[in-house]
């Protein structure tokens, strides 16, 4: 029997990300990347059953390589399996709790909250658009960054801001990375041998940006992003949490204008902005190992602000069934992870150097010591996760 295969779509500010994956294992028969767009170094990548192949992208704006992409997926033999398409959306706000199908509708109230994903959102857009009308009679599945987070109770996603501003604008914490920290919930629940709904645990997605979320019974109760990507933990380029004062000082005795105001904390900050260095954790690393006083400062702020915001978010999720360190960094930097538990000894964590140092590959994932609270290291897979959930979706219109 044919296989039906999901077209995974991940379209972000300067990169597209995708896959045909069978919703049913994972399996990922084609999967690419174009990176470096809008630039002169413009590329693309494919690897499919036939080999690895890369290449310049002549025109390397956002809408160039899309329509290279789709050119490219058009003529593998897997694409007649292709029954959908799923595509990630970074912000959903409110209007949004769970994947949908997209349509004109969708696809204006994805606008309206471009505004709070300026670097996302329209690049997630862009890349609907051009694939449905390449493919139009592919049903199109928005899974969204922010659904997952839509349970967080009132107490934790409303600032302490006055409430028109919510009422009026909606101002308030959304959380994103939500298909990673469902999935990551899921796979715990799988490995624990729980039902998902019997689960509690925090999932530390730590990559070029990063999260935490609390999740009780298998639902997300808090997260350390907020109204943007922005807030919470420290991050490549991103600055995390700060005083808001700070940027009032930039601005009244400074003379920083917005603009300037966002690119520091957005491209300049984090890792880049401390070590001055680089926002790349394994440069940093190989700099703070031969003695690069900045580049270990910025390894100890990451560590330490992960461990406080993380034990913050046990608050929300207790009692806790696991500490699950997931994302590029969370998934292969052993000495972050160690560093991040020791911050966390005064709660009992602590870090057997034998599991960690293999990044837990093992049935449970452990990296922590038998007789002190679990940490995990599981692998995330968003692809696969939005494929799941639009064949989900799209099963239930049938049923």
């Amino acid at each position: 029997m044919t296989r039906a295969l999901v077209w995974v779509m991940n379209c972000g500010s300067s990169s597209i990300k995708f896959q045909l994956t069978d919703p049913q294992t994972g399996q990922a028969d084609v999967r690419g990347l174009a990176e470096k767009l809008g630039t002169a170094d413009a590329s693309l990548t494919v690897k499919s059953p036939g080999g690895q192949s890369s290449r310049a992208l002549e025109d390397g704006s956002m809408a160039g390589a899309l329509a290279t992409i789709i050119q490219a997926l058009q003529a593998e033999p897997a694409f007649a399996s292709v029954t959908a398409v799923g595509h990630r959306v970074v912000h959903g706000g409110e209007a949004f709790t769970r994947p949908t199908r997209v349509d004109e509708d969708v696809l204006a109230q994805i606008d309206r909250c471009s505004s709070l994903a300026p670097l996302h959102n329209p690049a997630n857009l862009l890349g609907i658009r051009q694939v449905m009308a390449a493919c139009p009679d592919l049903p199109q599945v928005a899974v969204f960054d922010t659904a997952f987070h839509q349970t967080l109770p009132a107490h934790a996603y409303l600032y302490a801001i006055p409430w028109e501003l919510y009422e009026a604008h909606r101002l308030r914490r959304y959380g994103f990375h939500g298909s990673s920290h469902q999935f990551i919930a899921e796979e715990t629940a799988r490995r624990l041998n729980k039902a998902v709904g019997e689960v509690s645990l925090i999932s530390v997605h730590l990559g070029n940006g990063c999260s935490a979320a609390a999740i009780q019974a298998g639902q997300s109760v808090d997260t350390t992003m907020g109204l943007t990507p922005l807030e919470g933990l420290v991050m490549g380029t991103r600055s995390g949490s700060i005083d808001p004062g700070l940027l009032l000082h930039l601005q009244r005795q400074m003379g920083w204008s917005v603009d300037q105001v966002d690119r520091l904390l957005n491209k300049e900050s984090g890792l880049k902005g401390i070590s001055g260095l680089s926002h790349d954790m394994r440069t940093l690393t190989e700099a703070a190992e031969t003695g690069h006083e900045r580049a270990q400062l910025a390894i100890e702020i990451f560590c330490y602000q992960a461990a406080k915001q993380i034990a913050g978010l046990m608050l929300a999720a207790s009692p806790l069934d696991a500490l699950v360190f997931t994302g590029g960094i969370g998934e292969n930097a052993p000495g972050i992870r160690a560093k991040i538990l020791g911050w966390l000894a005064p709660l009992g964590y602590e870090t057997d150097p034998g599991l960690n140092d293999v990044h837990g590959q093992t049935a449970s994932g452990r990296i922590t010591t038998a007789d002190t609270p679990r940490a995990l290291v599981i692998p995330t897979n968003e692809e696969w996760l939005i494929a799941r959930e639009t064949q989900r979706l799209l099963s239930m219109e049938t049923d």
